[in-house]
């Protein structure tokens, strides 16, 4: 898996992640919000299975 997340778009689905998981937990929305899982993980490994799906790549690094 090669990196098609830029940095932007990883802080943004770490930062979105961590705020559904943090919500989910407290009960402030339901249990769906643990979906945030999704957006951690893919901003944390920097790729997105959707965005290979898609061709997109917002990540700055060519090869």
């Amino acid at each position: 898996m090669k990196c098609n997340s830029g940095t932007v778009d990883r802080a943004v689905r770490v930062i979105a992640g961590l705020a559904l998981i943090g919500m989910a937990a407290t009960g402030t929305i339901g249990a769906w919000g643990y979906i945030g899982v999704v957006p951690l993980l893919t901003g944390a490994i920097g790729f997105c299975p959707a965005y290979a799906i898609f061709g997109m790549n917002t990540c700055g690094i060519k090869k």
